[in-house]
């Protein structure tokens, strides 16, 4: 076996000088666990025309493989919910929906949740489980849960971390609901994006602690949410940062389907859109969108001859924004019981007006009916978002 303590010390003297690692005692835990034991069977590397390539811990060689395994990437781990880097035969496509995140991520992350000897962790989103090895050789592996939806995935990270000498309380189920509960927990990290932190995770923290969460729905223009826990079940605080993860499952954009001209044929109105929509490909215009209009997703399509468009949907609400590139500007014809396109323009001149300033400028406040987001110094730039 290859020897890998030279690549986990170079590693941390990397996370080191990004500003991630901030801490002798998470600087150990980097130094001591192995990266690679939680990329087997095997991870896909992204090739050209979309396409993956296989590369597995079996039958490659070892110093290749730490070479893989300590690059500053994420390595996907799964596609299409099923198919792992050892069941693959040659150039594969497919979605990603298991990976092994960015080391600076992962603890730029970990150090922001301030946990503490003696603290109870909940991790949601086992993956891959390096997090989890991070965690419990800081914190002790009596003092970490962690869940994880799918099986499979829960199944290798519980060799992983047994052949890294851990054996944590892993729960193969839904953490959105409201176990496991082994003890009002201190610290609760998720490593998937969510729409909305659930209620349920508040439940299960005890007040003055603390929960970190990448929200939003889209795959970009989400922000890592840092929130304290009260006495009285709420939770407050604001988006620290930019932060790219999968969706937790139960709560992934179901993409729409179907006819998109049929589906938009029958507008409300038609009228010069103030602004491009392709602003919506910028990290903070896009996270103002979801702040607009919760539960709408941008999609892009082409006709037969290359034209490209675009659309906004909200399948919820029943109600579109789609998009015409024309001369200087676009067009853009609207319908449905909401104006999206309205709602998401007033939002972004309302956020321009005030300085266009970062996304950590915007906080948060979490109850069991309401999620409420604002931008300090203009009470235009407030949305509460009611739960059913």
């Amino acid at each position: 076996m290859t020897d890998t303590s030279p690549a986990r010390r170079a590693l941390a003297d990397r996370l080191e000088k990004a500003g991630a690692l901030r801490t002798p005692q998470w600087r150990a835990a980097v130094e001591a666990v192995p990266r690679e034991l939680f990329l087997e069977p095997g991870v896909f590397l992204p090739v050209d025309g979309g396409r993956w390539r296989p590369v597995t811990a079996v039958g490659h060689d070892p110093a290749a493989w730490a070479e893989i395994a300590y690059r500053d990437r994420s390595l996907t781990t799964q596609l299409d919910g099923h198919l792992t880097a050892d069941r693959a035969d040659g150039l594969v496509t497919g979605s990603p929906t298991s990976s092994s995140t960015t080391p600076v991520t992962v603890l730029d992350m970990i150090e922001s949740l301030e946990a503490e000897d003696g603290h109870q962790v909940l991790e949601i989103g086992t993956g891959t489980g390096y997090s989890s090895a991070l965690l419990c050789h800081r914190l002790g592996e009596d003092n970490v849960t962690t869940v994880e939806v799918d099986p499979g995935v829960s199944a290798r990270a519980d060799a992983a971390l047994e052949a890294a000498g851990f054996s944590t309380w892993t729960v193969t189920g839904d953490g959105l609901l409201g176990w496991p509960r082994r003890a009002p927990y201190d610290r609760v990290i998720a490593t998937c994006a969510v729409r909305r932190i659930p209620h349920a995770w508040i439940r299960q923290t005890r007040p003055g602690g603390i929960i970190l969460a990448t929200v939003g729905s889209w795959g970009y223009g989400t922000g890592l949410a840092k929130v304290t826990v009260d006495e009285y079940g709420n939770a407050e605080g604001r988006i620290t940062g930019r932060s790219s993860f999968m969706q937790v499952r139960s709560q992934a954009v179901v993409p729409v389907a179907g006819d998109l001209s049929a589906r938009t044929a029958h507008a409300d109105s038609e009228r010069e859109a103030k602004m491009p929509p392709t602003m919506l490909d910028e990290w903070m215009p896009a996270f103002l969108a979801q702040l607009a209009v919760p539960g709408a997703h941008l999609v892009r399509a082409a006709r037969s001859d290359g034209t490209k468009l675009l659309y906004v949907f909200d399948p919820e609400r029943e109600s579109f924004a789609a998009f015409t590139a024309g001369g200087d500007g676009w067009t853009v014809r609207q319908g449905g019981p909401v104006p999206l396109w309205d709602d998401i323009e007033q939002a972004i001149t309302a956020w321009q007006n005030a300085g266009s300033p970062d996304i950590t400028a915007v906080r948060l406040h979490i109850t069991d009916r309401s999620h409420t987001y604002w931008i300090e110094g203009d009470p235009s730039l407030r949305w509460q978002h009611r739960l059913a």
